[in-house]
Formats: C-alpha cells, sequence, structure tokens
C-alpha cells in the first residue's frame, strides 16, 4: 500500500486534495499532518475522518523531532506539501511566522524525505504546492508562464518564493524527485473567511460592511478549489518530475467586479431588493505592497494532461455561495472559535 503524507490537510485546499485521494484511492494510505492553526479545521474533513486508509495526525513541520518520529514510523512514499501560512495580510503583520513555516518547515520535510529513502527514490516523490504570487505583478496585459522570473513582493510570496527555490534544489542536488505547481487565487468550500469571498459572503449575511482595498481595481485569477483538487490528482499522478506547472481558472476579475457579481447573485438567494449587498460596500485604505494584477496561463497543464477548469467564475461562485448559505453552523464554528473544540473531543491529546 502506497503511504502518503499530505500537510496541511485540514486546511482550505487540503481538505478538499485529502476528501479526493482518501475517497478515489483507496489502495492508498493517506496521513494528514496538520498544526490546526485558525486555519485549520477537522470539521472540513468529518466525512472521512473513518476510513480505514486515513489517518489523521496533530503536529507542526517546524518541530524536527516529531517530524523524525512520523517519518521513520511510516516511511512515506510520496509528500504533498500544503501546510503553510497564506494570508497576506497577516504576512505584512508577523513575517517571521511565515519565514518559521513556509521555508523553514519546507526544508525540515525536504530533509527527513532525502534521509528516510537515501539512494532509493524509484517511486517516490515530493509534490510541492505554491502560488502565483511568487512571480509578482503584471501590468495591464500579459501572464505568468512557468517561464516567468520570480519577483515576489510581500513577505507571504517571498516565503513561498524561497520554499519553491528550496524544493527544486534538493531536486537537483540531492536526486529528489519533485513536482511544483503554482496556482491562482483559489475559491470554494471550506475556505476560511478571512479571504474575500468567504468573508463577504459571511458579512452579506450579517449585514456587515463590505471593505474593498483602494479602488477596487486589483485583478485576480480564480480557479475552484475543486478543480485544483483535480489538477494535482492528475499532476500526482503524471510522473512530470522536475517540472512546474502553472494551474489557473482561466477567471480573471477586477475585485470590484466580482464584488458586485457576489452581491447580485447573494441578493437573489436571500430574496433580497436588488442593489441591497452592494450598498455595503466600503474603499478602504490599500494594503501595503499590493500587486495589481495577477494572471495565469495555465496552457502548459492544458497541453500535456488534458486539463482544464469545470466551472466558469459565475457557476463557481453560485456553488460556493450556496455551500456557505447550506452550512451556516459551520460558518457560525468557524468565526466563533468553537470548531476547535472539535479536536479535543475526537482526539484528546
Amino acid at each position: 500500500m502506497k503511504s502518503i503524507l499530505i500537510t496541511g490537510g485540514a486546511g482550505f485546499i487540503g481538505s478538499h486534495i485529502v476528501r479526493l485521494f482518501v475517497k478515489k484511492y483507496p489502495e492508498y494510505k493517506i496521513y494528514n499532518l496538520d498544526k490546526l492553526t485558525y486555519a485549520g479545521n477537522l470539521e472540513n474533513i468529518l466525512d472521512i475522518e473513518c476510513f480505514n486508509n486515513y489517518k489523521f495526525i496533530k503536529g507542526d513541520i517546524c518541530d524536527i523531532k516529531l517530524l523524525k518520529n512520523i517519518f521513520n514510523n511510516y516511511k512515506f512514499d510520496c509528500i504533498i506539501h500544503l501546510a503553510a501560512e497564506s494570508h497576506v495580510d497577516r504576512s505584512i503583520t508577523n513575517p517571521l511566522d511565515f519565514v518559521n513555516t513556509n521555508v523553514i518547515g519546507t526544508v525540515n520535510l525536504l530533509n527527513q524525505f532525502k534521509e528516510i529513502h537515501k539512494n532509493n527514490l524509484d517511486g517516490k516523490l515530493f509534490y510541492h504546492v505554491s502560488t502565483d504570487e511568487v512571480y509578482g505583478s503584471l501590468g495591464a496585459s500579459g501572464f505568468f508562464t512557468e517561464e516567468t522570473s520570480y519577483d515576489p513582493n510581500s513577505p507571504y510570496s517571498a516565503s513561498k518564493a524561497s520554499s519553491d527555490h528550496f524544493v527544486r534544489a534538493y531536486g537537483e542536488t540531492y536526486g529528489l524527485p519533485y513536482i511544483i505547481s503554482n496556482c491562482s487565487n483559489n475559491y470554494g468550500p471550506y475556505q476560511f473567511p478571512e479571504k474575500l469571498l468567504p468573508l463577504f459572503i459571511n458579512n452579506i449575511i450579517n449585514g456587515r460592511p463590505l471593505p474593498v482595498y483602494g479602488d477596487g481595481n486589483y485583478t485576480r485569477d480564480w480557479l475552484y478549489v475543486k478543480d485544483h483538487a483535480c489538477a494535482i490528482d492528475i499532476l500526482f499522478h503524471s510522473n512530470k518530475i522536475g517540472h512546474t506547472y502553472n494551474i489557473g481558472g482561466f477567471n480573471e476579475w477586477k475585485n470590484i467586479d466580482l464584488v458586485k457579481e457576489l452581491c447580485a447573485q447573494m441578493d437573489k438567494k436571500l430574496k433580497k431588493e436588488e442593489n441591497s449587498s452592494e450598498s455595503l460596500i466600503e474603499f478602504v485604505k490599500d494594503r501595503p505592497g499590493h500587486d495589481l494584477r495577477y494572471a495565469i496561463d495555465a496552457s502548459k497543464i492544458n497541453k500535456d494532461l488534458n486539463w482544464k477548469p469545470s466551472v466558469d467564475f459565475k457557476k463557481g461562485l453560485s456553488l460556493t455561495i450556496d455551500w456557505y448559505l447550506n452550512n451556516k453552523n459551520w460558518l457560525k464554528n468557524v468565526t466563533s472559535g468553537e470548531y476547535r473544540n472539535y479536536y479535543k473531543k475526537q482526539y484528546s491529546e
């Protein structure tokens, strides 16, 4: 039975990867390592916690003693590495947290993976999940490709760029088999409501202001999280060792246009008067180093592996809103912090 470690598997993207692999591949043993910080939530994976091919491990990738212990015990054949501090605003306030987790934590995993397999790397893989923010900011035109030079502008993107470089360096220096993917902005179910879409959905539900940075003209490409999970699944099984792939949704939206579309859909779904949600928009002071535009060229993964997004943004947004409206208890627990009690009930330390 192939043994796969998924780090950050209780987080937003990670929970979708864990669920997909546990259900789709009963012949794999899936180990989910998560520190359960504010964005890690075991309620995200309630539906698979009793599967025989799944095991949860509470732990920090910065804890070398713990890593040595679990790597020696379980001899993971492959790693899908998603554990990361991921919010730009938090990185501006606490950059060292991002260095420790995203850089040092990644190197800790690389070292343990290298150590347990030494010269026997056949069939092994370190899959590193990264972001398009490592490329910096685009002007009004053009796209990020896999050949775009790195030019990170925030502590978050700098830490992710560094982790990408270390993964490649271990591949070049030690022959460690790796794949890296850089994704655009993800959205969908189970996203912690500090990020734009779940935050604004929650605020509209509760009649709170919708804070839009600057003039709202910042542009992002949006990727439905289930499409991202499918892309990772395809890449993981592709044998494209040493390759980097961009994963994007081909859904480029200015923030203000996106927020207005969200407001319009929310008004319809909540049966509110037209433009009532839009009246909650408030323009606020811009954040430091705010990149103007990100846009991914995902033609390589489409050409090589025939992957493409299954939904456009309006459809994906509708599915996302429906999920949050149908899971208000999840939203309430997350925003109140009560979900942390779940771990204590289910997994006594």
